[in-house]
């Protein structure tokens, strides 16, 4: 993540001290993220996180807290915001939303185990049994509602067919009776924290919750954790659905149509990095980053109707 907002030891000092911290030991910019600037800084007798919102309104950056609050109470691990000593929510630098938030400890492993992503799966099946704020959106962000837009900056392209036939292939297993909820949306390796005996996995960065389809959060993760290049390792999502099958078992409905909404969450991923890096921040060096994850959602989409069906029952 570029950093966005440059923040010296002073800086720090008057953003905490709202919050009742007059003095910090020490800071350093975190990575990862691609909307906001997040620092680390060690206090006495705990570490925080501080994070100014570059993109985020303030109604946004309050509804994300609000939902952190949210799981907090209905005791889902991750990490918790903090509010100040009157009470508020959020505080502003330079008229930039900023939250402050408990720092969880831990490690990204970009390669899970079976065993972690067990612990996962187990882990999102505890998000998906918690209610939806009414403040959350009803539909994924870059989800189907938008792939049109593609049309807009690059109509008649192979890519727009490509979109085309696969929310195609999507639609018929698009169905009012599959269960909606709470759903993260973005679980990959990096939004995962595993502790240091590697027996707890903590999800992390709700900046793309919503309230949707249970069954686009499990492709969505699928594709997160248990692709392997180009390719998914089938026994890594074995391993996640048993873990999600310990907390909710999945519905016949669901079951049918884990593979289409694997397709459904790969496709809205690679149409994110396709319109990003194509248009809406063009990058040269990352034209042809949407590529790879194209051929992973190709590889899903191409196997035997029934291999999803048999590894979720």
């Amino acid at each position: 993540m570029a950093q966005y907002t440059t923040l010296t030891k002073k800086d720090i000092e008057s953003i905490l001290t709202p919050y009742g911290v007059k003095q910090i030991i020490s800071f350093k910019i975190l990575n990862g993220g691609s909307e906001n600037t997040n620092y680390q800084v060690q206090t006495h007798g705990r570490t925080l996180v501080v994070t100014i919102c570059e993109l985020k309104t303030k109604k946004n950056a309050s509804e994300l807290g609000l939902l952190l609050e949210h799981l907090a109470k209905s005791n889902f691990k991750t990490s918790k915001i903090i509010r100040t000593l009157d009470n508020e929510l959020l505080t502003s630098w330079q008229g930039k939303p900023v939250m402050v938030k408990s720092f969880v400890k831990g490690a990204i492993i970009e390669q899970l185990p079976n065993d972690l992503i067990t612990l996962v799966g187990s882990e999102l099946g505890k998000l998906h049994k918690i209610a939806a704020p009414k403040y959350l959106q009803n539909h994924a962000n870059f989800g189907k509602q938008e792939f049109s837009n593609v049309k807009k900056y690059a109509p008649n392209s192979l890519f727009d067919s490509w979109l085309s036939q696969n929310l195609e292939y999507i639609q018929p297993f698009i169905s009012s009776k599959l269960p909606q909820g709470l759903i993260h949306a973005d679980v990959f390796s990096s939004n995962v924290i595993i502790n240091k005996l590697q027996d707890s996995a903590v999800i992390m960065d709700f900046e793309e919750a919503v309230k949707y389809y249970r069954v686009y959060d499990i492709g969505m993760t699928i594709i997160g954790i248990c692709g392997e290049g180009v390719t998914v390792n089938f026994e890594k999502v074995s391993a996640l659905l048993k873990g999600y099958q310990k907390e909710l078992q999945l519905l016949d409905i669901e079951i049918n149509a884990l593979q289409a909404f694997t397709v459904y969450a790969g496709s809205a991923m690679t149409f994110w990095r396709h319109s990003h890096f194509n248009f809406i921040k063009p990058d040269p060096d990352f034209f042809d980053h949407y590529k790879s994850l194209q051929t992973l959602t190709d590889f899903v989409k191409q196997q035997p109707a029934d291999c999803f069906v048999k590894l979720a029952r």
